[in-house]
């Protein structure tokens, strides 16, 4: 494997006619999926929310039917190997793209950990708020509060996901994770009750494309690597490994739960 390099980035793909075509008849359709089950789901929060408080029992149920019709709108093949987990805790995996958002709702009911910028970006932020994100800010004094939050929701039972590695890759490697966030699983009378479970998100390109067709890293735009995703025919596939989860109390630190994650996830893409 060649050393990690953000500014090298791929050869954006020629789009012919048809596949232009492509990009408005799925892009249509990928905007009518998603931003109306975002209103479903907006609907149904009204009833939710004053009925069970932080709980969520239907809206995820949303979320995953909007990230799975995408897969088929899309044309991306996808695979699942092993179970999410049943425990209460977390959820930790490598981050490629934009699409993991996709690809990890698809396949569990969880909720993102996001860094705060998220919440304004334009289109996603909506999504993002309206599907419980935790977002936070590693820095400045809001950062005690931001981690009792994470910490609150951990205790409501809320299964939270997020990407220790602090960046979005190539898709063709695992970066070192950082063990910052795993700190919260340490907070007074969790450790001996929460578990994690390790994922491993891989991404195959399409035929005859670059192999880091669907990584989106470095300086690129939003806009052109969606063009690319929608336009190209046929299209490759991804592929979800579940490891086995394993109790935060197990490890006597963040450092070691973080490493130990983090070396589970990378030994996928070796096999």
């Amino acid at each position: 494997m060649t050393p990690w390099d953000p500014e090298d980035l791929p050869v954006p793909m020629r789009i012919g006619p048809a596949g232009w075509l492509r990009v408005v008849v799925k892009g249509l359709a990928l905007s009518v999926v998603t931003y109306g089950g975002l209103l479903v789901l907006l609907l149904c929060r009204l009833v939710e929310r004053p009925l069970c408080g932080q709980a969520r029992p239907l809206t995820p149920w949303i979320t995953q039917a909007v990230c799975r019709t995408a897969f088929l709108i899309l044309g991306i093949r996808y695979r699942v190997r092993g179970q999410p987990m049943r425990q209460k805790g977390a959820v930790v995996a490598n981050h490629a793209s934009w699409f993991d958002i996709y690809t990890l709702n698809a396949c569990q009911r969880i909720y993102f950990v996001a860094k705060s910028e998220v919440a304004g970006w334009a289109g996603i932020g909506w999504l993002a708020r309206a599907t419980g994100t935790v977002f936070i800010n590693r820095r400045g004094a809001e950062a005690k509060l931001q981690q009792e939050v994470f910490e609150a929701r951990l205790r409501a039972g809320h299964k939270l996901l997020f990407f220790p590695e602090g960046t979005s890759t190539d898709g063709l490697r695992v970066l070192p994770f950082k063990s910052t966030l795993f700190a919260a699983f340490y907070a007074e009378g969790l450790a001996e009750e929460l578990w994690v479970q390790p994922v491993s998100v891989i991404y195959h390109a399409p035929p005859r494309q670059d192999p880091r067709f669907y990584g989106w890293y470095g300086t690129m735009d939003f806009a052109p690597h969606l063009i690319q995703l929608l336009a190209v025919r046929p299209q490759g596939s991804v592929e979800v490994v579940f490891h086995d989860p394993v109790r935060v109390a197990d490890f006597p630190g963040r450092k070691s739960l973080a490493l130990y994650c983090e070396q589970t996830v990378r030994r996928a893409f070796r096999a």
